[in-house]
Parts: C-alpha cells; structure tokens; sequence
C-alpha cells in the first residue's frame, strides 16, 4: 500500500525542496533596492488614494459574472472529451455540438446586447 504512494511522496518532497531552495536563493542572491513605492501597499489595481467607499460600476461585474458563466461552461467540455474517446458514441457528439452551438448562441447574444462592452 505504502509503495503505491512512494512515488507521490518523494514528488511532493522533491517539490518542497526546490521550491524552498530557490526561494532562499532569491532571498540571498536577489538585489534588495527598497523605495517608497514598492513598499506601497497594492490591491487589485486601485490606486491607494482610492477611499474604501470607492464603488465599482455594474459594467464591471456583469463582465465577470459573463467571464465566470462562460468559463465554468467550457470547463464541462474537458469531461465530455474524456467520455467521447472511451465511447465513441454519435449520441455523445451530437450533444456536444448541441452544447457548443448554445454557447456560440449565448455569446453571440451577449455580444449583441452590448453585455461585452466595457463602459
């Protein structure tokens, strides 16, 4: 049983020494030049004078939401592929191609609508 997982470990333990080893390295051997703006702090690129009731405009989640919506869609091809080569079956591609056509319909829809626009 041990030696079904030895291999996953030594990965694992090789992985931890390197990444260690090259981050030491960087510390030692990297220049260090500090100034007051790389000590500034730095989020999602907002600028720090930016107050904390700064409010972002819809535009700006209804692209993420279509950015999230389309990826998780895309991501369920990656298991339909894997059935497709085991099976060979014409059902599997003809509901693949079914499931594409809709999201080229929803895309071009979004598209059409202005929902890709950045206002």
């Amino acid at each position: 049983m041990l030696q079904s997982y030895l291999p996953v470990l030594v990965f694992a333990g090789l992985g931890a020494i390197v990444g260690t080893a090259l981050a030491m390295l960087n510390r030692f051997v990297g220049p260090r030049r500090p100034n007051p703006v790389k000590s500034d702090p730095y989020e999602c690129g907002l600028p720090t004078e930016v107050s904390r009731t700064f409010r972002f405009g819809v535009s700006f989640y209804m692209t993420a939401m279509l950015f999230i919506l389309f990826d998780l869609e895309v991501i369920f091809l990656f298991p339909i592929a894997t059935i497709m080569a085991q099976a060979e079956s014409i059902y599997v591609l003809g509901a693949t191609l079914v499931f594409i056509f809709l999201l080229v319909v929803a895309l071009a829809y979004e598209w059409a609508k202005g929902g890709l626009e950045w206002k």
